[in-house]
């Protein structure tokens, strides 16, 4: 384990997924920063975090004095990835500057906390079986291409 804060337990469907939004360009890489500084800042055993907006883009902007020509994201920024980060059901609000993720993808904490959220969200949402955290989104692709990282032969080489 690297550093100083723990651990968490991360779907590998949902890595995947990430992946896959980013190289089809539907996640930004400003939604996909905020999703992990928020993920990497859970309480153990919650599934929340007690960052406010300003407070995650500060803490991402936190290389910039250290790396010359880093970018800086803003708090508009910030705002509009958790914007679209709920509407993904990735992350839900928890009031008073509290963030819940949804911990079916990623969690903070063993396998029985983890089901003890998972009782808590359901209860929090009427044990809607369509409500958060049973829903994840983009379900949609739009504009999706194909991106070739493969080699290409060398000239001259048979194809």
């Amino acid at each position: 384990m690297a550093g100083e804060d723990g651990y968490s337990i991360t779907s590998n469907w949902f890595a995947q997924w990430m992946a896959k939004l980013l190289v089809a360009g539907v996640l930004s890489r400003s939604q996909a920063a905020v999703f992990l500084y928020v993920a990497g800042g859970q309480k153990k055993g919650t599934g929340i975090t007690s960052y406010t907006q300003q407070q995650i883009t500060d803490g991402l902007n936190g290389l910039l004095d250290d790396v010359p020509g880093a970018k800086k994201i803003t708090r508009p920024t910030v705002n509009k990835a958790v914007k679209t980060l709920m509407e993904w059901g990735w992350l839900e609000s928890a009031g008073y500057g509290r963030i819940r993720l949804n911990v079916t993808l990623w969690f903070t904490g063993n396998s029985g906390e983890q089901k003890n959220v998972l009782e808590e969200i359901a209860s929090d949402h009427g044990n809607e079986p369509e409500a958060f955290p049973h829903k994840v989104g983009p379900k949609c692709l739009p504009g999706q291409q194909m991106l070739d990282f493969e080699e290409p032969p060398a000239r001259g080489a048979a194809g």
